[in-house]
């Protein structure tokens, strides 16, 4: 009989013990506890997605820099499509059976997504990665980029310069257009996302534990092999882990997926000399604006051109962000030091992001105070996620999102069940890569692209678009 809910001082067991609850451990924990293995998910906060995931702006779309990153956003695109049926699961269950009022699911927001056209991430790279794909998208001019999106300024004003250049208000010489995608668009509720993944993780077996954070990681001493975490207690208000409620979770299998956290737990493992990929936290904010006149309800933008991207949204809001350009500073944060980032909106990132976005659209409306949320994303040395195994046996990482994995939270339970899976039984993943047959599509993924151990990706943009 397995121990349900562990109390302080027991030994708990399980097959896997999943580390963090955003949305992407919430999705592994369910796909994981559907192929049959007993799943043990650990979380500091006191619910599902309370941290890097509820400061997502939960964009959905496919311009990435290599085949297999924009297959696996198509991927999971057409399982966003169907986020109702993946999380009822194929009995019957509805979460409605679970409460007195209607059912709650996030919802995609199915509305398009443009990338503005810039030498970093360019229409022709992106125009062959879609054809490979078979993801529809036209190619619009500045005359199509006007038409289509209302009062834009089509201006060239590439490269960045900071806003409070001369520089920077300088009227522009040429025009430019962009690709376009008729699908993808947004999430509704991110942090409602996670939550459903959680629920349908836990209904299906899987045990959540709140308000623990890891503080050790146990190996075998002889074959290495990972056998079991302890957690204590921890105080999501004053971050900081109590010297209360310690425990004892075995297990086969550790899954890291903490986030901004992640060093601290592979250090605890032991994992990470053989990265060739190095992991940082960085600071980051989304801050909201009136939705510009005549735009709603136009597409998502990517504007790397200008250094910000925009999602308009239900009630007249939009959320305006950073694609981290050149001119700007990264605000990079030590991995110890996570839990004393300063979580205060600041003038000088929203006066970057929000003029940044009124010099694309003139009639934008610039609130006086900043208004938005503050995150921290893990970020990889070449923007583009790390789903592996490790050096250490029987411990797995899916991290280093970099704020740009929302969209693959769907597809990214699957492959790391796979991956694990295949490892577990004997796959020497590092020599000969697994390769995931997508489900929704007619392609193959090659996990190695998510490799630990792989050359930095080339093709990179270098920013949060992958």
């Amino acid at each position: 009989m397995r121990l349900r809910a562990p109390l302080p001082g027991w030994t708990a067991k399980a097959d896997v013990v999943v580390i963090g609850s955003g949305v992407i451990g919430s999705s592994i924990a369910l796909q994981l506890v559907r192929a049959g293995h007993d799943v043990i998910v650990i979380e500091r906060n006191s619910a599902a997605g309370m941290g890097s995931t509820s400061a997502s702006s939960a964009v959905v779309r496919f311009n990435y820099s290599t085949f297999d990153a924009v297959m696996l956003s198509w991927e999971s695109y057409f399982h966003w499509k169907e986020f109702k049926s993946l999380i009822d699961g194929t009995d019957g269950y509805s979460l409605k059976s679970q409460r007195d009022s209607q059912a709650h699911y996030a919802e995609l927001s199915d509305r398009g997504y443009v990338m503005l056209d810039v030498p970093v991430l360019s229409n022709d790279h992106t125009m062959k990665l879609f054809d490979q794909a078979n993801i529809p998208y036209e190619i619009w001019n500045s005359e199509t980029l006007k038409a289509r999106m209302p009062g834009i300024d089509a201006g060239k004003y590439w490269p960045n310069k900071p806003v409070k250049s001369d520089e920077f208000w300088e009227e522009a010489s040429e025009e430019l257009g962009g690709i376009y995608s008729p699908a993808g668009g947004y999430v509704s509720d991110p942090l409602l996302a996670a939550q459903n993944f959680a629920e349908a993780a836990r209904r299906e077996g899987a045990t959540f534990i709140y308000r623990k954070a890891v503080i050790d990681i146990a190996k075998d001493s002889q074959s290495g092999r990972v056998t079991s975490v302890t957690v204590r207690d921890f105080d999501s208000e004053k971050k900081e882990v109590l010297a209360t409620g310690e425990q004892i979770i075995e297990a086969d299998v550790i899954v890291n997926v903490a986030g901004p956290w992640s060093t601290m737990i592979n250090r605890m493992a032991g994992a990470g000399s053989d990265f060739t990929v190095e992991i940082k936290p960085m600071r980051q904010e989304v801050h909201q604006i009136s939705t510009p006149k005549d735009l709603l309800p136009g597409p998502i933008m990517g504007d790397l051109d200008l250094g910000t991207y925009m999602r308009s949204g239900a009630g007249g809001i939009t959320l305006v962000g950073g694609t981290e350009p050149e001119c700007d500073p990264m605000h990079w944060v030590e991995p110890d030091k996570v839990d004393q980032v300063n979580m205060v909106r600041t003038v000088e990132i929203f006066e970057s992001q929000t003029y940044r976005l009124a010099r694309r659209f003139p009639a934008a409306q610039i609130p006086s105070t900043p208004v938005g949320v503050v995150g921290v994303y893990d970020v990889s040395s070449d923007w583009t996620p790390i789903y592996d195994k490790t050096n250490v046996p029987g411990f797995y990482v899916a991290i280093g999102t970099s704020g740009n994995q929302f969209k693959n939270a769907t597809g990214v339970g699957f492959i790391m069940a796979h991956l694990i899976e295949s490892v577990e039984n004997g796959s020497d993943h590092d020599v000969n890569p697994v390769v995931y047959q997508c489900k929704k599509t007619e392609h193959t993924i090659n996990l190695g692209t998510f490799s630990r151990k792989r050359e930095r990706n080339a093709q990179s943009s270098g920013t949060v678009m992958g």
